[in-house]
């Protein structure tokens, strides 16, 4: 294999292969896409957002059910691979104490924690916790100012940071006037923030994970290139086989074009950039809005102000009602053009890679 593809250590753990699947909620990757990438020497990512719903036969709150959803989701991801596997914890959900309690009992190997800062994640490490924490960040004065209070308060420093820039898709850090903007490109961003990691080289590596728009081996090597460490990719892994959602949801990435991609505002009080659609288009028109909230599910949410609820629309598209629902891409989602095994799409990017080298 290429040198350039090299493996990697998020603390205790060595990944092999480079990549990490990022983690896609409501239903979007769980075991069956985590333990597939896991095993071929990634890191899978278990999304915890809305898991809840997934077991709806379960008794109690929906809190309680994504509790129990976490912990059904990592015992069969554990069944299917010995591989490393993470569990992507959204900061704006009302029970991420909760989610963050769960995965740290439950041995799960990573912890990545985005939309919104994890300042306090340190303090729901346990004394026999073996679990990586990971921030997910979109500037380098958000990863200084992490480092400066987990150390200050934890004794405590990242296990590496994923720096995700403007082209993700999903839920974005960034202002709508600077999504464009080239001053916030991805690439101006990893070395920025490989320079904070760096102060802390005496004490700590933490390796640096490129996020956002990465659709190839040679968008990982250029990364590589800038000083990540890995690349961590989304929207190559829904159109797979071991992909969670349906089969009508993998469709979407299938039928669209790069038109088809816009910039939404999420009811997390975000920007979000999605497929467009007939559920889209109807928000637009006002006919999608709440009468109740059944789950809490966000802090920042105001049902009462909120254009529709996020996590309904979103499980709905991952098991496949897309006129009641959509889905969160990647700027590049739209070349996809076949449902493929994982074992294919990492054999692709390996090739890329090993293609890519003589041009680094």
């Amino acid at each position: 294999m290429s040198q350039i593809m090299k493996s990697f250590f998020i603390g205790r753990y060595e990944i092999k292969l480079p990549i990490i699947q990022g983690g896609m909620g409501v239903g979007v990757s769980l075991s069956g896409l985590a333990s597939a990438v896991a095993n071929e020497g990634g890191l899978g990512v278990i999304s915890a957002a809305g898991i809840g719903l997934l077991y709806p036969n379960m008794q109690g709150s929906y809190l309680q059910k994504c509790i129990y959803g976490l912990q059904e989701e990592l015992r069969k991801a554990r069944e299917k691979t010995k591989g490393v596997i993470g569990v992507n914890i959204m900061v704006a959900l009302s029970n991420f104490s909760d989610m963050v309690r769960t995965a740290i009992a439950e041995k799960a190997d990573v912890i990545f924690a985005g939309a919104g800062l994890p300042l306090d994640l340190p303090s729901y490490r346990t004394a026999d916790c073996s679990t990586m924490l990971v921030p997910i960040v979109s500037s380098a004065r958000a990863a200084q100012l992490i480092c400066t209070k987990w150390q200050t308060h934890y004794n405590y420093l990242p296990d590496a940071f994923v720096v995700e820039g403007p082209k993700a898709g999903g839920h974005l850090g960034f202002k709508a006037n600077q999504i464009g903007d080239e001053q916030y490109a991805l690439e101006h961003l990893v070395p920025e923030i490989v320079a904070v990691a760096e102060t802390y080289k005496d004490t700590k590596p933490i390796p640096v994970i490129a996020a956002g728009g990465i659709s190839t081996g040679k968008d990982i090597a250029r990364f590589l290139q800038l000083g990540a460490a890995a690349a961590q990719m989304g929207s190559i892994f829904v159109p797979t086989n071991e992909c969670d959602a349906s089969e009508n949801f993998k469709k979407v990435y299938l039928k669209s074009e790069q038109k088809d991609i816009r910039i939404i505002q999420s009811p997390v009080g975000m920007p979000g950039r999605a497929f467009d659609g007939e559920f889209i288009q109807n928000v637009a028109e006002g006919k999608e809005k709440p009468r109740t909230c059944a789950f809490h599910c966000i802090k920042t949410c105001d049902y009462t102000k909120s254009p529709y609820c996020i996590i309904e629309a979103l499980y709905n598209a991952a098991r496949g009602n897309m006129k009641k629902g959509y889905a969160f891409a990647g700027a590049n989602a739209y070349l996809a053009n076949k449902i493929r095994s994982v074992k294919e799409v990492i054999d692709q990017l390996k090739n890329d890679l090993l293609f890519a080298q003589p041009a680094l």
